[in-house]
């Protein structure tokens, strides 16, 4: 058995990762922004730089949470003077989507759902670009919800995602990442870390091109292109 059979055969369902995330939104983004730093060591900088260059015409934010880390990005390109997108941000936890739609209430530009990243309710070939920030790691059904990301993005779109790997570095700061991680995926909060040979080889199986592709921190971050072929 592998390591990640091993995580995942002890995993949460659908439904219990997102009663996981019931907490209030204020409470989330205090605890994201921990584990964001001691977990993923990163930072919100890093990830402004690395998914606010992906929105097209329209644009698909999947497990978009309490919508912190979406308002900044789109704060991040006004800042930068890059081109306006119609949002769209999905999320399979109510109660962080009521953070959410306070946060955009009066944004025209940014429409919150609650959808199922693996039956997303949307037409093929919708999006021009998707995002998935922080939450590959989250998804217990990995694959179908990469499948339907693909099937909602038009051919030539591309998706940006970053995935927890698992620690690495040194002591001790890996063993305050492994302690954490082991106390995300006994909360609900994480299903598993990944390897990210692992991962990657997930991403092409669903039909994506690897376009770049790099590790920062305990982070792969990796941007993603449906091919244009009509077959594909």
């Amino acid at each position: 058995m592998t390591r990640n059979q091993a995580v995942t055969s002890s995993g949460k369902s659908r439904d219990e990762i997102a009663e996981a995330y019931s907490s209030p939104p204020w409470w989330y983004d205090i605890r994201g922004f921990f584990i964001l730093t001691f977990a993923y060591n990163s930072t919100i900088w890093n990830q402004l730089r690395f998914f606010g260059p992906n929105f097209g015409p329209r644009h698909l934010e999947v497990a978009c949470g309490t919508g912190t880390l979406l308002e900044l990005v789109l704060k991040w390109r006004r800042f930068k003077k890059l081109p306006r997108s119609a949002v769209v941000g999905i999320d399979s936890a109510e109660s962080m989507l009521a953070g959410a739609r306070h946060r955009f209430a009066r944004d025209p530009e940014v429409e919150v759902r609650h959808a199922d990243a693996t039956q997303l309710p949307f037409p093929d070939a919708s999006f021009d670009t998707a995002n998935i920030a922080n939450a590959v790691h989250c998804l217990p059904d990995v694959e179908a919800a990469l499948r339907d990301v693909r099937r909602v993005l038009r051919p030539g779109g591309t998706m940006a995602a970053n995935v927890l790997l698992y620690p690495r570095g040194p002591q001790p700061f890996r063993a305050i990442a492994e302690r954490i991680n082991r106390w995300g995926m006994r909360k609900g909060i994480l299903y598993t870390p990944y390897e990210a040979q692992d991962i990657r080889g997930r991403f092409v199986a669903a039909g994506f091109e690897v376009v770049s592709e790099a590790v920062s921190g305990n982070c792969y971050n990796v941007l993603l292109r449906r091919p244009e072929s009509p077959a594909a």
